[in-house]
Order: structure tokens, then C-alpha cells, then sequence
């Protein structure tokens, strides 16, 4: 404990030699992070139109094709549909690589290639995370006030219903973050991307149980500092949570 808070994490044993895990982490964890982040931007870029366009047409088949499609997403693991993705984007198709990283520093274009079957199928279980409470919300007292004022849909959805239901948005987005970290650690390993996925794998195969005493600390730290950022902007959506 006492060298893992000096930052000594141990090493990675092989027939050639060590080398430290902490510079086996410093390479990989910003590969993790980039497909948590990607991840989360097309979950909310593809999750909220779906729920506006869901909640303000509830009921009907539009909501109803959503719903289903989302919830049959939702059961499937991420590395379920980066195997199914990978056979019809990448092998069928051609589309899109099968393994392997690219950095965005050396290729962008390629970099959004090698990213995209991980992304695509770690964000299609998240993208179903506004619909019911948004529908909730165009429920209420205040959304019939608005409207019966006058003011437009768009308006109505957008300013008066989006805001509310955000606080939702960002609590699940805070406990689905363990089933994305574990998600995207499992999929890195299936596609060869070098993250901590693979890290893990390898310590885990090679029973190199001195990285593996370091590398789950610091992941459950890191778990734990992404839910406390998700906290911080309550106080921005809803500025009665400074009064309590």
C-alpha cells in the first residue's frame, strides 16, 4: 500500500525482463478514457432527439418502435454487439477495421475508423436513457400551464421539459458509468485495442498479480472521481440544490 501511494505500481514480468506498470498505464488509460468519452457523446447525441422525439409523440408507433428497439439494445452486452458488429462492418462488409488502434495524432480519419465498432457498441445500450422521464415530465402541472400560455412545442420541449429531465440524464449517467468502464475494458480486449482492457487481460492471463493488485485500485478510483464530476453540474441545472 504503501509504494502504490508513492506511485510505485510494480512490474509487468516477462522471459526478457520487467517494465513498469505505471508506464504500461501512462500508455493505455488515455485510450480508455477516449472510448468512454467518444461513447458518451454519441449515446447523448443519438439518446436525446430519440426522447423528444418519443416523449412528445407518446403512445404512438414512432415511440413504440423506439422503445423496443432501445430495450432490446439494452440486452445485449456491449461485447455482443462489437462481435456482431465486427462480422457485418468489418468482415462482410469491409467497411470498417477489425482490430487494432489507430491515434489520433498519427491519422485522424483513421482514428474515427478504428473507434467506431468499439463506440457504436458501447453506446447502443445508453442511448435509452431520457424517454420515460421526459414523458414524465410532459406530464406535469407546469408543461399544461406552458401550453396553455401558448408557447410552442419546440419551446415547451426544449426550455421548459429537456432542463428537468436532465438531472435524470445525469444521474444515469452516472450509474451506468461502472457497466461502461467494464463494457469498454472487455471490448478492448476482444478488438485488440490497447487500452486497459488489454492491460488487464494480460496481467490477468500471465497471473501478474502485482499489476493486477495496482491496475483495480486505480480503476475504482477512477470510477468514483467520473461519478463526483457527474455531481458537480446539479447545481448549475437546478439552482435549488445550493440552497440545501
Amino acid at each position: 500500500a504503501k509504494d502504490f501511494l508513492s506511485g510505485d505500481m510494480g512490474n509487468f514480468y516477462s522471459a526478457t525482463g520487467g517494465e513498469a506498470v505505471a508506464t504500461r498505464f501512462g500508455e493505455s488509460w488515455p485510450v480508455s478514457l477516449s472510448l468512454i468519452f467518444y461513447t458518451q457523446v454519441v449515446a447523448l447525441a443519438i439518446a436525446i432527439p430519440f426522447a423528444i422525439w418519443a416523449a412528445y409523440r407518446s403512445g404512438g408507433w414512432v415511440d413504440k418502435v423506439i422503445n423496443t428497439t432501445a430495450f432490446a439494445l439494452i440486452s445485449l452486452p456491449s461485447f455482443a454487439i462489437a462481435l456482431i458488429l465486427t462480422y457485418y462492418l468489418g468482415v462482410k462488409m469491409g467497411w470498417l477495421p477489425t482490430q487494432g488502434y489507430v491515434r489520433l495524432t498519427e491519422d485522424p480519419a483513421e482514428h474515427f475508423r478504428s473507434v467506431a465498432i468499439p463506440v457504436m457498441s458501447l453506446a447502443a445500450g445508453q442511448v435509452a436513457v431520457l424517454r420515460s422521464d421526459l414523458v414524465a415530465t410532459l406530464q406535469e402541472d407546469f408543461i399544461l400551464m406552458a401550453r396553455s400560455k401558448g408557447i410552442s412545442n419546440g419551446r415547451v420541449l426544449w426550455r421548459h421539459a429537456l432542463r428537468p429531465s436532465s438531472l435524470t440524464l445525469l444521474t444515469v449517467t452516472g450509474l451506468s458509468m461502472g457497466n461502461l468502464i467494464g463494457g469498454t475494458l472487455v471490448v478492448e480486449y476482444l478488438l485488440s485495442i490497447p487500452g486497459l482492457g488489454v492491460l488487464l487481460g494480460e496481467a490477468v492471463l500471465s497471473r501478474q498479480y502485482e499489476a493486477l493488485q495496482s491496475l483495480v485500485p486505480i480503476i475504482a478510483i477512477v470510477f468514483v472521481l467520473i461519478n463526483f464530476a457527474v455531481d458537480a453540474p446539479y447545481t448549475v441545472l437546478d439552482p435549488r440544490i445550493r440552497e440545501r
